[in-house]
């Protein structure tokens, strides 16, 4: 009996864990978004006397309606257990976007309100290779939440200056290529601002997977390869959800242009997503066209 007992005990220890390790999150996270905030542009009165930027504990808990001791418990990751409700009053206090708000939810263990079920792993088909090669010039590739690159069309690789078949399966990842390889690295500009980018990227896709074991491969497989990622990612606490944007692309021949990067999801949450590049101005339908002709 005590042998099960203690059996028990151990089988628990890494949810417990996790559990931990979230609320902790969550508390640097709600940290984070106070000391960003002007307290002036939230109509509260600046104080000569602030010690420390952004609102204080006392005033997000007025703002969210909560008490001021349950609210600092919350910050330094106890063992409180915050309703949706007062959760969502926490995320407006704070003046949290959509996708912030949703990795308050996460770290919470709560369920966001616009989740939906997620979809089964699909297989590339041959229907959807004809879809990207069908897409010509424009590059376009299909990736998962994880910024792993499951198919791709040749324009993709022209622009990218990669072969994928020459590289490891492994290694076929947005994120990880940026860190590693020259090529794509220079594709992109190499600065702290586009790593600082996809850090936010990743945090805020990893928040409901804490505790995977693919995830948390895949996050300590970024930060071996990059000192500068696993940097950021302990000092900055940012989540931001994949857009559709103007991209910049330096190129050897090219020079530096621009295009528009559109994304379509399989699904709401969690399903694949097709990326695709158009151009917006001459310049880059110019460089598509060069791309395509000397291949």
């Amino acid at each position: 009996m005590l042998e099960m007992v203690m059996m028990s005990m151990v089988e628990k220890i890494p949810e417990l864990t996790v559990l931990d390790e979230n609320r902790k999150q969550l508390g640097a996270f709600l940290r984070a978004r106070r000391e960003s905030l002007d307290p002036q542009r939230l109509g509260l009165p600046r104080s000569t006397r602030r010690r420390t930027p952004g609102l204080r504990r006392e005033e997000v808990a007025l703002l969210a309606d909560v008490g001021v001791t349950w609210y600092t418990w919350l910050e330094q990751g106890r063992d409180v257990n915050p309703s949706a409700t007062v959760l969502q009053a926490i995320a407006a206090a704070l003046q949290c976007s959509p996708t912030e708000t949703r990795h308050l939810f996460l770290l919470a263990g709560l369920t966001p309100t616009e989740a939906l079920n997620t979809p089964q792993c699909e297989g590339i088909s041959e229907g959807t290779r004809r879809l990207l090669d069908s897409l010509l010039p424009q590059p376009a590739s299909i990736q998962k939440t994880n910024f792993d690159i499951v198919a791709w069309n040749a324009g993709f690789e022209r622009l990218m200056g990669v072969n994928f078949s020459e590289i490891p399966d492994d290694d076929r990842n947005c994120i990880y290529l940026y860190l590693t390889h020259p090529q794509w690295r220079t594709r992109l500009g190499y600065d702290e601002s586009v790593l600082q980018t996809f850090v936010a990227y990743f945090r805020a896709a990893m928040a409901e997977h804490r505790g995977d074991a693919v995830w948390e491969a895949k996050l300590a497989r970024f930060c071996a390869a990059s000192a500068e990622f696993e940097a950021l990612w302990r000092k900055h606490l940012d989540v931001r959800g994949v857009e559709n944007k103007i991209k910049i692309f330096n190129h050897p021949q090219l020079g530096e242009f621009s295009l528009q990067q559109m994304y379509w999801y399989s699904a709401p949450r969690n399903g694949s997503r097709l990326l695709v590049y158009l151009p917006v101005d001459e310049a880059g339908e110019k460089a598509l066209n060069w791309l395509a002709e000397n291949a």
